[in-house]
């Protein structure tokens, strides 16, 4: 088995299937130039098989390609469900039957919006951690759900570190007293050391890979959009709330250009609006590379046309590489200060409010909000100031004043 580190690439964007179909491209290309290539799908519309022409499940599942291996899956929230969460599954579905719902009920309400994220961030650790593939491709659903999935981690800490212990206590304490309060004289269902330790196992699954994804040298953002108005301005937003949490963009791909070729007078005001727009994001997001693949002549479905998508977008660039090195959030030493640098592109000043509680530091930008667990070092700092300058939010840390008659 190899254990070589992998690569993981993630593809999201208003690419519509597009983002699919560049995800997947980007997976066979890799393969046939020899990599072990694992492409894989966090996006509800399953559109990943749709692409590779051929029917997937949550095992992975090889595609043939030559000169490499390709191996393909979609995540199935059930399946993992029973997987992974047996001990808080049967908690939760004697707790909704203790409620009245019946069993077939509670396996419904179980499958809640965002499982599939969940499980997809857990495999994508297990994977990394078993270290068979070269490169992982993940096919993330569209720009909100994906901001919901990269948020899991640092969201379900923060939950983890103010809940769970005080809550174990608490239910060991009610335990004897929930005796005789529910439906029938039976007991309220309170969840035992078993249910705490798999939510604890989560939690730790869930920071490795918060750390694998904040790794600009083994992981990159890569956002698919249409040379279209809004799907840029959404783009745009999406790159800022990613920055936001600390996840770098290696790369743009504008997708399905109306090639030169194309000199239809019906098409002419279309084809004038999408060079507008290339030349904006060209603009809005350099230095980070702009890769550009035109509308193909026919349905981008199977690895040869795959093959053809994922040619024309990368051309000689090396589709596994790190186009971009990007450290979106930064500490930095100024004399006996500390500089948070935190890139907050597209972003107007009015937009960004903060403010400190202990050791957490609250940003919201526009409708987006952060809790900032501070690293030791900063920990010890007071904030001083701050200020907002080219799109760079820039908290300076002092350190803290010695109390008065200290030595």
């Amino acid at each position: 088995m190899r254990t070589s580190l992998s690569r993981v690439l993630l593809f999201t964007g208003k690419g519509g299937v597009g983002k699919t179909s560049v995800a997947a491209a980007t997976a066979v290309r890799a393969a046939g130039r020899g990599a072990r290539v694992l492409v894989t799908s966090t996006d509800a519309a399953h559109s990943l098989a749709d692409a590779l022409g051929r029917p997937l499940g949550d095992d992975p599942t090889e595609v043939h390609v030559g000169g490499g291996q390709l191996f393909a899956q979609q995540i199935d929230a059930q399946a993992r469900l029973e997987r992974h969460w047996r001990e808080i599954r049967d908690y939760l579905v004697a707790l909704l039957a203790w409620g009245g719902a019946g069993n077939v009920e509670a396996e419904e309400l179980l499958l809640l919006p965002g499982l599939d994220e969940l499980f997809a961030l857990i495999d994508l650790n297990a994977q990394v951690a078993r270290g068979g593939y070269d490169l992982i491709v993940v096919d993330c659903a569209p720009t909100a759900e994906t901001l919901r999935l990269l948020s899991l981690p640092e969201a379900l800490r923060w939950y983890v570190d103010r809940m769970l212990a005080p809550s174990r206590r608490m239910a060991r304490a009610v335990r004897p007293l929930a005796r005789g309060l529910g439906v029938a004289g039976e007991a309220l269902p309170l969840p035992d050391d078993e249910v705490f330790g798999a939510v604890e196992r989560v939690h730790g699954d869930l920071a490795d890979v918060h750390a694998l994804l904040r790794d600009p040298t083994r992981s990159s953002v890569r956002l698919v959009v249409n040379a279209e108005r809004l799907v840029v301005a959404e783009t745009q937003r999406m790159a800022t709330s990613l920055s936001l949490f600390g996840y770098g963009v290696d790369a743009v791909a504008v997708n399905r250009l109306l090639p030169d070729e194309v000199t239809d007078p019906y098409l002419a005001d279309h084809k004038r609006r999408q060079a507008e727009h290339l030349a904006d994001v060209h603009a809005a997001f350099g230095p980070t590379p702009v890769l550009t693949a035109p509308l193909l002549p026919d349905e981008v479905v199977g690895t040869d046309a795959l093959a053809d998508l994922a040619a024309a977008l990368y051309g000689e660039v090396d589709e596994r590489a790190v186009l971009h090195l990007d450290r979106p959030v930064r500490v930095v030493e100024d004399g006996e200060d500390r500089l948070l640098q935190v890139d907050l592109p597209f972003t107007g000043r009015d937009e960004v409010d903060l403010n400190r509680r202990g050791a957490e530091l609250h940003l919201r930008v526009g409708g987006v909000r952060r809790t900032v667990v501070l690293p030791g070092a900063l920990a010890r700092f007071d904030v001083g100031r701050a200020r907002f300058t080219d799109g760079v939010l820039e908290i300076r840390f002092v350190p803290v004043s010695a109390p008065a008659g200290a030595p």
